[in-house]
């Protein structure tokens, strides 16, 4: 694949212009951190974002990863997807946050591999608001638990949530978002925890989620190109499926 690196640096600055224009429209005078979602994309694609000055990769499937990660030194690598429990010996150490621990299980199976490694995983628990069964992540309703179990881990650090938003015009998913930024109030407040992340808002709702709190957001399509998005700051509809 030929990398068109003048046409990746142009939509990286156009993303960046519209995360700091949504960040202004609200007051807010914190950052909000890029994460690239590159599952698709061959290692010279990552070389290229990387050099157009984002640090912060993403992948959601283990075996496609791995020769990436062997391939691309300096990347500050995130896990997005659906992990595992038999694949998290792969995952930890390697990777800057795993955005989608959602289950008990998972929780110990990282916590076992961290303690065995000798190192600190930072972690986000995924939240399934819409409760749509295609998608991972814990139901509102278990959060606290699994928090609390998290928080009780020495190995993990659970710094805050992630959430996809549904499919939907622009007024759903913003309440999407605004609803998890409150959860993550509530469980923080109630928990006696830090939670500071919300990792929300993909590339045709991101600047919705960062007017309602996102502090990371995920995109692919915005950067590498594909199938169009909706920009969900007019109105549209969301795209079937998780991609960034």
């Amino acid at each position: 694949m030929t990398v068109d690196e003048q046409e990746l640096a142009r939509a990286v600055s156009v993303v960046r212009r519209r995360i700091q224009e949504a960040l202004e429209r609200v007051g807010r005078r914190d950052s909000v951190r890029l994460v690239a979602v590159t599952k698709g994309q061959p290692a010279a694609m990552v070389q290229a974002v990387l050099r157009a000055g984002v640090q912060d990769v993403a992948e959601n499937r283990v075996q496609q990863w791995l020769p990436k990660l062997a391939a691309v030194p300096g990347a500050r690598w995130h896990f997005v997807g659906r992990l595992q429990s038999n694949k998290v010996h792969a995952v930890v150490g390697r990777v800057a946050l795993v955005h989608s621990v959602d289950r008990p299980s998972l929780a110990q199976a990282l916590q076992r591999v961290a303690e065995r490694q000798g190192v600190i995983q930072p972690v986000l628990v995924q939240v399934n608001l819409a409760r749509n069964s295609g998608q991972g992540g814990v139901l509102p309703e278990a959060g606290p638990e699994l928090l609390g179990l998290l928080a009780r881990m020495p190995h993990l650090r659970v710094l805050g949530l992630m959430t996809i938003a549904p499919r939907g015009g622009s007024a759903e998913v913003r309440a999407h978002f605004a609803a998890l930024r409150r959860l993550r109030d509530d469980w923080a407040h109630r928990l006696g925890l830090e939670l500071p992340e919300l990792s929300m808002g993909m590339s045709e709702d991101y600047p919705l989620a960062v007017e309602e709190g996102a502090t990371m957001v995920r995109i692919g399509r915005a950067l590498f190109g594909g199938e169009a998005a909706p920009d969900l700051c007019g109105e549209g509809k969301r795209p079937q499926g998780g991609e960034a």
